[in-house]
Formats: structure tokens, sequence, C-alpha cells
């Protein structure tokens, strides 16, 4: 075996890896990046979940505009949505991107961006198996582990011969369905329900919980879920899959829910029950790196495994699974091997923006976890209809939502579902990683009307 020697080895070019590589080859580091193909440079945000998605959410939200176009005044015809269309314009974003990070990735690493896939022969060598159809052997000093998540799919009596969507096959249909069922009432799953339902189709969404997006507290749940329900959308929780079937053109859900088992049939199954680590391909084992019961990396603060000299950046380390978190993966480790730093993950913020229409985006303790954890605190509540830009746009759907300790005076969260609250939840976090007391929103001069003012409003509200 002749092995090709590294100083890094990346393995997969998502959001930490890419952002990584160009870094360590400037350090005068022999760097290798290996992704699986062409197609998937830049990793999963830019080719199957982030942009791809908030593309087709922009198409859906301006079929909304028309739909409502006369409460503005403005007089038009019933949109007509043309999906082949919102498709086509969904892959030029995704290429435009694409094409700029492999232009960055070839510019820095040369040669040295590998297409193929690598598994662990030993701790430090790679076997990668290229797209030509060659293995070649690598070893490094470290290596930077960066291959992402892919739609989890639950064992279903039926499923596999029913057939179904995920969030990646359902961006390249052709047609619209006529009922659409989602699996899943977590973000990925009400994402799709809105745009569907905006583009004009029936949808039903089933969650196994009492509540749809579980991480949030119970009101913030139920706002969220009345709005949909006002959408057209409808839900069925407490509920499990049983059994699926197809026949004809009709998929035919068996659930068992608390008033029995009923049948639901719709055109299509959209899974959306959460993501599954791409860890088996790499022979960890071989390397005995420690995985947990689901396959993901295990890590420690400074995000390196059990292995010296390896390290897992990005969802594959099990952590938030969110690109903003992977590009903080990133920035800690530069710091700490390029910098002199000494960075970790701990008590770094983790916001977050379901991206429906008004969005949720959330940022720190929700009010039930502040409880657990024993703080004293003072709740702030505000409908989003009070903000008067909310009525300018015609908006005011929603409701804004803020914990504070009440000792130090200190936000301790916040959720906003209202309006471009994945834009106003940044104001919040940069107060919170300030440690200013809310009286610096509640007195802060901002600028109206705005929809940031109503943060002005909520802490008003203490």
């Amino acid at each position: 075996m002749n092995a090709e020697h590294y100083d890094d080895i990346i393995i997969g070019g998502g959001k930490a890896g890419k952002t990584l590589a160009p870094d360590l080859v400037a350090a005068g580091r022999k760097t290798a990046l290996i992704e699986r193909s062409l197609t998937n440079i830049g990793g999963g945000c830019i080719n199957l979940a982030c942009i791809p998605t908030k593309t087709m959410v922009a198409s859906a939200e301006v079929a909304e505009i028309v739909r409502n176009s006369s409460a503005y005044g403005i007089k038009t015809g019933v949109p007509i949505v043309d999906l082949p269309s919102v498709i086509q314009r969904k892959r030029a974003v995704v290429r435009g991107m694409r094409e700029m990070n492999l232009h960055n990735l070839e510019t820095a690493l040369d040669c040295d961006l590998i297409i193929g896939t690598g598994q662990f022969t030993a701790a430090k060598t790679l076997a990668v198996t290229t797209d030509e159809g060659n293995t070649r052997y690598l070893t490094a000093e470290r290596f930077f582990i960066n291959t992402g998540t892919r739609p989890l799919i639950p064992t279903i009596l039926g499923l596999q011969e029913a057939g179904f969507l995920t969030s990646e096959s359902i961006m390249e249909l052709e047609t619209l369905p006529e009922h659409l069922i989602v699996l899943g009432s977590g973000y990925i799953g009400l994402e799709f329900a809105q745009m569907f339902r905006r583009f004009g189709c029936r949808v039903t969404v089933i969650g196994r919980g009492g509540q749809i997006l579980s991480s949030q507290d119970s009101d913030m749940a139920i706002a969220v879920q009345t709005l949909l329900e006002r959408n057209g959308i409808e839900f069925m929780l407490d509920a499990r899959v049983l059994k699926v079937a197809r026949l004809g053109n009709k998929t035919i859900l068996h659930v068992g829910s608390t008033e029995g088992e009923i049948q639901l049939q719709g055109s299509h199954l959209l899974i959306a029950v959460g993501r599954a680590p791409n860890s088996e391909a790499l022979n960890l084992s071989a390397a005995e790196i420690a995985t947990d019961t689901r396959g993901f990396i295990q890590v420690n603060e400074r995000l390196e495994t059990n292995i010296s000299g390896i390290w897992a950046l990005g969802d594959i380390n099990g952590g938030p699974q969110y690109t903003h978190i992977s590009l903080d993966d990133y920035r800690i480790v530069k710091a700490n091997l390029l910098d002199g730093g000494n960075r970790n993950t701990g008590d770094r913020p983790v916001p977050s923006c379901l991206f429906i229409e008004p969005e949720l985006a959330h940022v720190g303790l929700t009010e039930t976890e502040a409880r657990q954890q024993g703080y004293e605190i003072r709740v702030a509540k505000l409908e989003a209809a009070a903000i008067p830009r909310a009525k300018t746009l015609g908006q005011t759907e929603g409701v804004l939502k803020a914990i504070v300790d009440a000792e130090t005076g200190l936000i301790l969260g916040c959720s906003l579902l209202c309006h471009a609250a994945g834009e106003m939840i940044s104001t919040v976090q940069m107060v919170m990683q300030a440690k200013l007391p809310y009286t610096g929103l509640r007195d802060g001069v901002l600028t109206h009307p705005t929809m940031t003012e109503g943060l002005n409003l909520l802490f008003s509200k203490l």
C-alpha cells in the first residue's frame, strides 16, 4: 500500500469543512478535502436543506401574497403555481452557490479536492474510492469529520413498499400533490406543510407527541398550530402510524390515536421525523472512534473525539443541527489549532428559526427550561398585532415572549412568533451575549416603524 501523506484531511465539505480547508492551507498545512460527489460540494445546507427549502418557501410566500392581494387594495387573479418553474428557480439558486463553493475550494486546494468516498482502515489511515473507481490510501496527522446527516426513515410496516417522499425528494416533484400527508411535526415537517398548503394542496400533519414543536413551550407551540390551522392545515397529534399501503394513486395510513385506529388517505406521504448521521460508510470502528447509540460521533467541548488528532464538526457530532452551529464549530477548531485560542462549545447561544410565515425564532431558555433550572423568572408577552409595523404590513398574527431573570434583569430566553422574527432575534441575542439587562431593549431607541421596535413594547410589559 502506497499511502499519500497529508498534514490534515477533511472528510465532507459542509459549512465547517469547506470553511476550515482554506485556512489550513493558508497556514502552510498540506490539506485534502474529500467530498462524495461534485453535486454535493458545499454540503447539505446549500444542496439539500437550508438554501433550496427557503428558496421554495419564498415562492410559496409570493403565491400567498397574490392570493390575498385584494386585502391590500390590489386586484389580481387566483395564483397559478407552476411547480416545474418553482423547481427550476430552486435549482438555479443552488447551482450558483455550489459553483461558487467549488471555485473557492479548487482555488484553495487545487488537486487536493478529492471526489470520492472514504473509510477508515486505521485511526489515521483512510481508503478513498474515487469517482473514477480507483482507491487511494491517505494518511494524515489530523482528521476533521464533517459528513453531516440524511433524512431518518422510521421502521413502519409497508412503508418501503408503499413509497414515500423525504425532505430531499419532495423538492424535485413536478406536479403538486392533491393531499400531502406529513409524518413529523417538527421544523422540517411544518415548513413543507405550509409551503405546499400555500401552493394549493390539502395538507395533513401527523405528530407522535401531544404538541407540535416539542422543544418549545406549549403556549408557543399552540400559537403556531393555531395559525397553521387557520391556513387550512389539518393536524393529528398523539398519533402513531402502524402500517402504510399503496392502492392505486392513494397512500393509505393506518394510524393509532387516542380515538383508536383510523385510516387516512392521501396522494403523497412526506417522512419528516428527524435526521440520521452519515457515519456508517466511514468504518469508524477501524479507527476506534466512539459513537452514541444513534451513530453520531461523540465529542468533547473542544469537538475532539476520543482519538487524539480527530475532530467531528457539524451535524455529525450530534449537536444542534443548524448551519450556523457548524460554522461556529469551525471557529472553535480554528481558534484552538491556528490562533492559539482556547474556545469550546460551552454556553454558546443557539438561535433557531422556523421558516413559516410568520416565522418562529428562538434563543436561550424556554420558560419551562428556566423554571426547571431553578430560576426565579419574569415573563413578558406581547401580541404581534400591537406592533405598528405589523399593522402596516398586514402581518399581525403571532406572539412575542421573553424570559427574564427576576434577580439580575438578564434575558434568559426569547421566542418570537411574528413577521421577520428571524432577523429580530439577533438583536435579542446580542443583548444577551453582552449581558445587558432587559432594560437595554425596553429603553433602546429603535427605528420606527420597524418590527424590531416591537422589542421596546415586549420588554415594557415587565
